[in-house]
């Protein structure tokens, strides 16, 4: 069962979900942009708007015939102004000031106060203009405060429009990502069960939509039935095949015991027929290997599967090919846990099989004085058995041919087997979601099987 954080790494993974965050990163980009250039464009045009007004008012009292007009023009308006909308300051030439506000320069730069009072009036942005009238200078400005509030304006604007748009489409991005993720997980999950071998596998379109989902999902059922159908017969036939020959050349068995057990036979005869029997029991253990094989890939042993301790098995297995070993002059050494914490989901009579197959082919295919080594290993989430020696071994170019039903390397050819040893575990170990890979010893061949901990294992 898959955790919170295994869950939330796949949903990052997902292509839906990136698709959909990009889309929305497109959307806030572009949004952004759309409203900075916005904001940019009316607040150029307010300021262009504002100096022209200003240059009216500024040419309008310019127009006034004298000194003293302008002066009375310019108290009329600042006795109605606020300096902090609006300043108006005229200073005449004998030093008099008229307006709302004096315009007075210091070490800082310009400030503005309050006339008569002189007092200093709020900062604040102006954008002003300045001439020279009658001996005196004229100073018209007006406040940049509307320019300022167009600014509130527009952060108002991201902050309760783009930014809660953009959350909810991501949400929405979220949401429909985790939709189309669960049809493509669906997908994903049919082909890694089609790849373990379970051709039975269907996507079994259920969101009721027609889309490219959708037809794809379409197209993996209509192939995984093909496969199916095609393995099928091609399992049907092999499994017939041998079935079929089995029980003759059986007879053939039978009638070579019976020709040697006739009296006077001569010795060579006797040799021949001995020859023949043992070439016979061969042929029969070869379909009898076949079969077996065919049953595991229809996956029946499946409904037999219980808790088995992959430990205690393997130091059964040791125990019992330790006399052959001793006999072939070779040494099996074991290194395995405590009971009970090597806990797989299978069938034991098939892990038994996978431990028999790999110890006869290290006695079998290694030279006299050879170490064997079985091994297991158990960690929180899987359980580890390797069988390894310090043989020949097999070329990394030939790994792959090994699992192969009836293939033998050329050196092998002299000795006993079928070549369907290695073929046998790799068969069980699909049945068994275990993983198999074949090594380098250093010398020799280390052949490891990874199984998943079984769900209900102590630890």
């Amino acid at each position: 069962m898959t955790t919170f954080k295994e869950r939330t790494q796949a949903l990052l993974r997902s292509t839906p979900l990136r698709l959909a965050l990009a889309l929305v990163l497109l959307f806030a980009f572009v949004s952004l942009l759309s409203l900075g250039a916005s904001y940019l464009v009316i607040r150029d045009s307010f300021s262009k708007t504002m100096e022209t007004d200003l240059r009216q008012d500024l040419a309008g009292f310019q127009a006034a015939p004298s000194a003293g007009a302008v002066a009375q023009l310019i108290a009329a308006e600042a006795a109605v102004t606020d300096p902090e909308r609006r300043i108006l300051s005229y200073l005449t030439a004998d030093g008099k000031y008229y307006g709302n506000a004096m315009i007075a320069r210091s070490s800082e730069g310009f400030g503005v106060l309050s006339f008569p009072d002189g007092e200093n009036l709020p900062e604040g942005p102006y954008l002003a203009l300045t001439a020279n009238l009658y001996g005196g200078q004229l100073t018209v400005a007006n406040s940049r405060s509307q320019i300022e509030d167009l600014e509130e304006l527009f952060l108002y604007i991201l902050l309760l429009s783009v930014l809660p748009t953009t959350a909810i489409a991501l949400a929405a991005g979220l949401i429909i990502s985790r939709r189309s993720g669960r049809r493509i997980e669906a997908v994903g999950q049919t082909l890694k069960q089609l790849t373990h071998g379970d051709l039975s596998a269907r996507v079994k379109n259920t969101a009721g939509r027609e889309d490219d989902l959708s037809s794809i999902a379409e197209q993996v059922d209509r192939m995984a039935a093909a496969q199916q159908s095609s393995v099928n017969a091609l399992r049907q036939v092999s499994a017939d095949i041998a079935h079929d020959l089995k029980t003759p050349i059986q007879r053939v068995a039978v009638l070579l015991n019976r020709a040697r057990e006739l009296p006077n036979l001569p010795d060579k005869l006797e040799t021949i027929l001995d020859e023949a029997g043992q070439e016979t029991t061969g042929i029969v253990a070869t379909f009898q290997s076949l079969l077996q094989i065919a049953q595991i890939e229809g996956g029946s042993p499946k409904n037999r599967f219980q808790p088995v301790d992959l430990g205690a098995l393997a130091a059964t297995f040791v125990e019992v090919y330790e006399p052959s070993a001793d006999e072939s002059n070779h040494r099996i050494e074991s290194d395995l846990p405590g009971q009970g914490t090597a806990i797989v989901s299978g069938e034991k009579g098939l892990l038994g099989q996978v431990l028999a197959n790999l110890i006869e082919n290290a006695l079998r295919h290694t030279p006299t004085g050879s170490a064997i080594r079985v091994a297991v290993q158990a960690s929180p989430s899987r359980i580890e058995l390797t069988v390894a020696d310090n043989g020949p071994g097999i070329p990394v170019e030939e790994r792959e041919n090994v699992l192969r039903r009836l293939y033998r390397l050329e050196r092998s050819r002299t000795t006993s087997g079928n070549g369907l040893g290695l073929s046998l575990v790799s068969v069980i170990a699909d049945l068994h979601d275990a993983k198999l890979e074949l090594g380098s010893n250093n010398p020799g061949l280390l052949v490891k099987l990874t199984f998943p901990k079984a769900s209900n294992a102590p630890g």
